[in-house]
């Protein structure tokens, strides 16, 4: 039998990938991969390979896990290098115990290689610190459950001295909103929402906990840091290095021209 490597594909940029994961992809026989897998990375594999798309995007499922987990079963038994590449991390709200503990059951060897969460990802495209000696010193990494799971996180654990990290905060700030208030987060808490971190679409939305319900939704995948660590000090930092990065890459394509 081969072997199974669940890959984290950071969060776009294919400069983010480790040097193990771009050594795999290059070496893989078979890569199953979801749809938040940027095209930059996705072109980093081998062009002998076996490419399957499994991922959902806007709720809408190729594959169900079980079907995943099948296929990855399968594609082991007859092939050495198999790859489940995953955007971001795979241990960070990817799925991954499932298949782990999948292929562990039909004891095929398999092996984890971490990559860079989107959080990380995130803030590091607005240059938040999520930590900080000073304002921060926790860190809550967590989905924003809506429906039956809704009451998932206790929201009663959050301070204003703690840096919040929602994954697909959805559609709908205000939602988002109401419920952090509603934990008595202040409304004047800082907060940012990052699209499509390190991408070439990248967009970064300054606000605060009250503002959040007049925000227009940025495109998924996004990230939203809620937290001191988000200050208008941090947000003109970002800013000016930004419009600095774009004046100089507009000189540059002036320059080849």
């Amino acid at each position: 039998m081969g072997k199974v490597y669940l890959i984290g594909a950071g969060p776009g940029d294919p400069e983010l990938l480790t040097l193990k994961a771009a050594r795999l992809l290059r070496e893989a026989n078979v890569v199953l991969h979801d749809s938040l897998v940027s095209g930059e990375v996705l072109a980093r594999i081998s062009a002998s390979a076996t490419v399957v798309d499994v991922g959902k995007r806007c709720g809408k499922k190729r594959l169900t896990q079980a079907e995943i987990n099948a296929l990855l079963v399968c594609y082991s038994a007859s092939h050495g290098i198999v790859v489940r590449l995953k955007g971001g991390d795979p241990s960070i709200f990817g799925r991954a115990g499932e298949e782990l503990e999948a292929l562990r059951k039909a004891k095929v060897e398999c092996e984890m290689v971490p990559g860079v969460t989107a959080a990380l990802g995130a803030a590091a495209a607005a240059g938040i610190s999520l930590t900080d000696r000073h304002v921060a010193a926790q860190v809550l990494f967590t989905t924003f459950s809506r429906g039956a799971g809704a009451n998932a996180v206790d929201w009663g654990c959050l301070t204003p001295a703690a840096t919040l990290v929602l994954y697909m905060p959805g559609p709908d700030y205000a939602e988002v909103a109401h419920r952090l208030t509603e934990a008595g987060l202040p409304k004047d808490l800082p907060c940012a929402v990052v699209s499509q971190a390190s991408g070439a679409l990248q967009q970064i939305r300054w606000s605060n906990v009250g503002a959040l319900a007049t925000e227009e939704k940025l495109p998924a995948p996004a990230i939203m840091i809620v937290g001191r660590v988000a200050s208008q000090q941090i947000r003109e930092f970002s800013d000016a290095f930004w419009q600095r990065a774009e004046a100089e890459q507009s000189d540059h394509a002036l320059s080849i021209i």
